[in-house]
């Protein structure tokens, strides 16, 4: 076959290419990989100055960024100056919750753009986003712009471009950007994590991990959801929510960090749900004609990754069937293994939510209790049981917003950085072309230039810091 007639039958001709990863085109279109130069800067391992006191300012009021103000305020040494939000009423209650509490955060709202004002000011050292997906990329790369480092919630970008865009703006700037991927935080997964650190399961072969949760009916919610923006957001077809699942199981596994995720397939099921209801909203609401005749993705997607050093890894996501919810999180090793999710349903009280196995069965509950208390990482053993108390998905959130405060303030590498939020999101747009391409495989791109293969892996130990204190 001649070359001409190839790119024309994979879609991959007449697109022009960017000079690192893949041009600026649709994910369903995505031309041949690029191989990028070595990296301006590496931020993988990168210590940024100390801050005695970070300066927070924080973009999205709603769900995810109402519970972060609530959170920031039992830490000591920061100081909220700045709260954003399109809705002002939103924008204002959340000031409120400020009185007496020592911050007097300033407010930005009524227009599209405030947030870049936010950005702008001077008195700001991070921006904590916490909008729709599809402002995470340019609001994040707008504030390492302008001097801040940025920390944006899932997933830090939606296209291919995006993601090369916030890692060279990161490397350019030296400032961090990382994606608020909470579950790396869970208890179950730290303990994991520490275990694959220190040998526990031998040689890790294969790990999984899934997003299954039933927000269906949110998705029609007007009240849940600001402009109906996740509706929109799932006209697109694939794995839309693959980092819950990915970000644990890629630190286990050293990826960015001794090795790399390479390519993927990914295959999606019709959509049995969405469309209908969309469909018969539109004949009863105005507010939803704009859904008329839209194509959703597909119930179930279920994605699959192999690694350089030949390991594999399996995703799925399901946000609209009636099943139980599950993050799984599954490791494989030559010794061992461990999976949690679903959660165990009339088992004895206090048992284990998680389970280990070195063979066919679990281990019995009082032998798990014993390798939780040998393994038992040090962030859990500072603040584990206060996180529980602040809360936030069971303190897994508190534990997050700790260590990242802590961090910025003792001028330590970030446990995720620019890289782990380029190639966690990545996955999302990689499986809509893999979907829309009968799930043929398509590469991954290296957004660390090939420096995988001598970054160090993320510091569990907290040798350094952690002394960043919690309010009573």
């Amino acid at each position: 076959m001649k070359k001409r007639d190839f790119l024309k039958l994979t879609g991959l001709s007449s697109i022009g290419l960017l000079n690192s990863g893949y041009a600026n085109a649709s994910p369903l279109d995505l031309p041949a990989k690029v191989i990028p130069a070595a990296p301006k800067f590496n931020m993988s391992g990168y210590a940024a100055p100390k801050i005695e006191t970070v300066r927070i300012g924080y973009i999205g009021l709603g769900n995810r960024g109402g519970g972060a103000i609530q959170r920031i305020k039992k830490l000591e040494n920061v100081q909220v100056t700045a709260l954003c939000d399109i809705r002002t009423e939103k924008a204002e209650q959340a000031k409120k919750t400020f009185e007496g509490t020592g911050h007097n955060p300033k407010v930005y709202s009524g227009t599209a753009d405030a947030w870049k004002k936010m950005c702008e000011q001077e008195n700001l050292d991070l921006i904590y986003i916490c909008t729709p997906w599809n402002l995470h990329a340019p609001m994040a790369n707008y504030a390492m712009e302008h001097g801040k480092h940025a920390a944006v919630e899932i997933p830090a970008a939606t296209t291919v471009d995006d993601c090369w865009k916030l890692v060279e703006t990161s490397e350019k700037t030296k400032k961090h950007c990382m994606m608020l991927e909470n579950c790396c935080y869970d208890f179950f997964e730290l303990l994991t994590l520490n275990m694959a650190r220190q040998g526990y399961f031998g040689e890790i072969i294969h790990a999984e991990g899934a997003y299954i949760h039933d927000i269906y009916d949110s998705f029609f919610d007007k009240s849940k959801r600001f402009d109906l923006w996740r509706l929109k957001e799932n006209q697109r077809n694939g794995n839309l929510y693959p980092t819950h699942g990915l970000g644990p199981v890629a630190q286990i596994m050293d990826i960015n960090r001794g090795d790399k995720m390479d390519y993927l397939v990914s295959m999606a099921s019709n959509d049995f749900m969405l469309q209908a209801r969309a469909e018969k909203l539109a004949a009863e609401d105005p507010e939803f004609k704009q859904f008329k005749g839209k194509t959703f993705r597909g119930n179930m997607n279920t994605t699959t990754i192999r690694t350089a050093k030949g390991k594999t890894i399996m995703l799925q996501h399901d946000v609209t069937s009636p099943r139980v919810y599950s993050r799984l999180h599954v490791i494989s090793g030559t010794k061992g293994s461990a999976q949690k999710y679903p959660l165990p349903e009339g088992g004895p009280a206090g048992g284990p939510e998680g389970r280990i196995a070195q063979g066919h069965e679990w281990l019995k509950d009082a032998e798990f209790k014993a390798l939780e208390q040998k393994y038992q990482p040090e962030i859990v053993k500072r603040i584990g049981e206060l996180a529980k108390k602040v809360g936030g998905h069971g303190g897994m959130d508190f534990l997050m917003d700790w260590r990242l405060i802590d961090c910025l303030r003792n001028g330590l590498p970030l446990d995720q950085d620019v890289y782990d939020a380029a190639s966690w999101s990545v996955i999302s747009p990689l499986s809509e072309w893999s979907v829309a391409h009968r799930s043929n495989s398509i590469d991954i791109p290296d957004f660390t230039a090939g420096a995988w293969k001598s970054n160090k892996p993320v510091d569990i130990a907290l040798s350094q810091g952690g002394n960043t204190g919690v309010k009573s």
